[in-house]
């Protein structure tokens, strides 16, 4: 089982740290009492949950205190325990609680930010000596992001969904389409009477569209292209990215291409796979009076 426990100074950037390691698959709790984390720890062990993100901060109150000792009770039982520690210079946390107008977990009527934050950098004091410290002071979000994929070892892609999504040309483009391949030049199996009915994903028409060399070359550009781009995709923290592939109905050769690219990324991604016309047309096929 691995833990990261992910601790540090209000506005530091530790929701954005427990983000990241929640969009690459780990079990994510925020705001977790000290004391509760033996408990918890146990119940996602007997749940069978192998990763798990934690934030404990001073939100905690006097629990906070008990952290190093229940940090270091767990060391001697789970194989994989990290900590992260974020923290920033007053003057960076003084413009960000400014910019987001937000309120120091610590501070009152009586106690002012700079009086809250360095009260709150004393009762932290003990946390800070558990593990990998990072100072957020200069990094924009994105880089932060990078920091903790690259300390945490997690690939580029971990927290990425790949859709690939066939449409007709006729019926629009779709509006969440990141990308947009026109394959409305590739022969079209709809002027054969005998592969009209079928779609991208019968044989007679992958059989059909695997002999048109222009066919294979379409969809070694296509595949190239997502191949090379997706890290930069990746990189900048998307959750997903969709490539639409046209044809005219949207019923053969997207359905074709966006299935035999949904294959060859499945092996490296989380991918998916959506025919938008092809199931309008379903339906529509579907409406009609038996008459017509």
């Amino acid at each position: 089982m691995q833990i990261v426990l992910i601790s540090g100074l209000s506005g530091s950037g530790k929701s954005v740290a427990l983000k990241v390691l929640e969009d690459a698959g780990y079990y994510a709790v925020d705001n977790l009492p000290a004391s509760l984390l033996p408990k918890l720890v146990a119940e996602l062990r007997r749940l069978g949950h192998g990763r798990v993100a934690v934030a404990v901060d001073v939100r905690s109150g006097a629990n906070i205190a008990a952290l190093p000792q229940k940090v270091e009770d767990l060391r001697r039982t789970v194989g994989d325990l990290r900590v992260l520690f974020l923290e920033a210079r007053d003057d960076a946390l003084i413009a960000r609680f400014s910019e987001t107008r937000r309120r120091h977990p610590l501070a009152s009527d009586e106690v002012s930010l700079e009086e809250a934050i360095q009260k709150e950098r004393d009762a932290l004091e003990s946390v800070a000596a558990l593990g990998h410290r990072i100072d957020t002071s200069d990094l924009q979000a994105n880089t932060l992001r990078a920091w903790i994929k690259d300390f945490m070892q997690i690939e580029a892609t971990a927290g990425l969904t790949l859709m690939f999504q066939s449409f007709g040309f006729k019926y629009g483009i779709p509006l969440d389409a990141d990308n947009v391949f026109d394959v409305r030049c590739l022969p079209n199996p709809h002027y054969d009477p005998l592969l009209r009915p079928f779609t991208g994903k019968d044989k007679p028409v992958i059989d059909f569209l695997e002999n048109m060399p222009e066919v294979a070359r379409m969809y070694e550009d296509i595949r190239s292209f997502v191949a090379n781009w997706l890290p930069s995709y990746a990189r900048d923290n998307r959750s997903y990215l969709t490539v639409a592939i046209g044809c005219t109905g949207g019923q053969h050769r997207s359905v074709y291409l966006a299935e035999k690219l949904g294959q060859h990324f499945a092996g490296s991604v989380r991918v998916l796979v959506r025919h938008r016309s092809a199931v309008r047309r379903a339906l529509d096929h579907a409406a009609r009076p038996a008459d017509q």
